[in-house]
């Protein structure tokens, strides 16, 4: 229709039994200014009849309507009034059309539908109402349209909801499902409370899941926590437990070791702590915290002694120094004679190398490798030197053999009596000395048998 004048509505001079009221339409608030509708008042006749008394009939297909009647007024000023009732209706339709498109509540959408079609369906207006009611179904087919699409999307963001709790909840339970023992709680604790706090975003910024829905998955989600939570307070207090345990083991062994840090009885305490020492790598460990700590002290006992007994075998050592210089001064006697061509000299001079030998004592730890080594030359040359001889007066080698034999055999004997008299006694000085004769006879005792072979 095109765009003409529209005169203002008649005053009627007194409202009569046939002049209907159109029904008044919920004010509904336009989200952007709408141009209102516009009939033109000469295409709008074809759409009414109007009498010598201001009555208006609707021309509604093959219906006529009579919409009401105003006295006084021309035929024009009558039509007028009454397809201005159908601009409004059309104006509000259109204002509807636009409000699907925002975020306005189907039901509120439905409701202003509803109050328009009451309006159509009253046809208190003249115009098409065909196109009227056209107009309102199509636009009654969007709110469906509207409400299915909304509802689609409101399913998939429930789904979508309820997967993203279900993902949280399973997480949840494969943390409460793990092996204490086995469990990295620092890790895991972490873990959880960003579950928790990952749970709470994720209800906030979704749509609310159905109340059984929504209870079951906490119920779960609560319950994992719980257990996880469980576990973890059991696991520490069987750790605090099993360290306090471990704890009062390592001071025992620590207070047997500080005991022990002043003795002087310098080989019975070492084996002592070698003991303790074995105990303390099967113990349980405490905390790591508690453990160094309790490492410290227990080592702190032991360096006082091993100390103060290094000390002492300095001092020793020091002493030794002169029987290095006598021994060395024995081999260098000795060495002269070499290489041993007379054996009567060469057992005369091996029988006095032996004897200052075992007189002029232990030397320093350092020297002692150094000093049998040189030794065990001047033996070999010897042995050398008595086997070529053995070889050249065969019947003589037996009875030499044999007496040689007794004789080191009675004074391994000896020496052993000597090694677990000084080992008895714990001395550790005694104890060396026995041990470096013992060692060297018995080098002997190897190279004689080997002789006589």
């Amino acid at each position: 229709m095109t765009t003409s004048q529209q005169p203002d509505a008649p005053k009627p001079a007194a409202p009569k039994p046939g002049v209907v009221t159109p029904a008044a339409v919920t004010p509904v608030a336009p989200v952007a200014p709408t141009p209102a509708y516009t009939s033109d008042i000469e295409e709008a006749k074809q759409f009414a009849e109007v009498s010598a008394e201001g009555v208006v009939t609707l021309l509604d297909g093959d219906e006529k309507v009579e919409v009401g009647q105003v006295p006084d007024a021309s035929e024009q000023d009558a039509l007028a009034y009454y397809v201005r009732k159908y601009d409004e209706v059309m104006t509000q339709l259109q204002l509807l059309k636009q409000r699907l498109d925002t975020d306005v509540a189907n039901q509120e959408l439905e409701k202003t539908l509803n109050q328009i079609d009451e309006l159509i369906i009253a046809r208190q207006m003249v115009g098409d109402m065909t196109k009227l009611r056209e107009f309102s179904k199509q636009l009654r087919d969007q709110l469906a349209e509207r409400r299915a699409k909304q509802q689609a999307e409101r399913e998939k963001a429930l789904a979508e909801q309820q997967a993203a709790r279900e993902k949280i909840v399973e997480r949840a339970e494969k943390l409460a499902e793990q092996d204490p023992d086995k469990t990295q709680w620092k890790h895991s604790t972490a873990q959880m409370r960003q579950l928790f706090d990952e749970w709470r975003d994720v209800q906030k910024s979704g749509p609310r899941l159905p109340r059984a829905t929504e209870d079951d998955l906490w119920k779960r989600f609560r319950s994992a926590r719980n257990t996880f939570e469980k576990n973890r307070r059991a696991f520490f207090s069987q750790l605090d437990a099993r360290n306090a345990e471990a704890k009062k083991t390592k001071e025992d062994l620590i207070a047997r070791a500080e005991a022990l840090q002043d003795s002087t009885d310098w080989g019975p305490t070492t084996l002592k702590y070698r003991d303790l020492m074995n105990e303390w790598k099967k113990s349980p460990r405490a905390s790591r915290k508690d453990d160094d700590a309790l490492w410290t002290r227990f080592r702190a006992a032991q360096d006082v002694f091993f100390q103060a007994r290094d000390a002492a075998n300095a001092e020793v050592d020091r002493e030794y120094e002169a029987n290095l210089k006598v021994k060395e001064q024995i081999l260098q006697d000795a060495q002269q004679h070499l290489p041993f061509k007379n054996l009567e000299t060469a057992r005369k001079v091996m029988q006095d190398v032996r004897k200052r030998w075992d007189d002029a004592g232990r030397v320093p730890r350092k020297d002692m490798s150094r000093m049998e080594g040189e030794l065990s030359k001047l033996e070999r040359a010897f042995n050398e030197l008595e086997q070529e001889h053995w070889r050249k007066t065969d019947p003589e080698t037996k009875a030499r053999t044999n007496s040689a034999l007794v004789q080191l055999e009675e004074s391994i004997a000896q020496l052993e009596a000597d090694l677990a008299a000084a080992q008895e006694a714990g001395d550790e000085q005694k104890i060396a000395a026995a041990q470096e004769a013992l060692d060297a006879r018995r080098q002997w005792l190897d190279v004689v048998r080997a002789a006589g072979e």
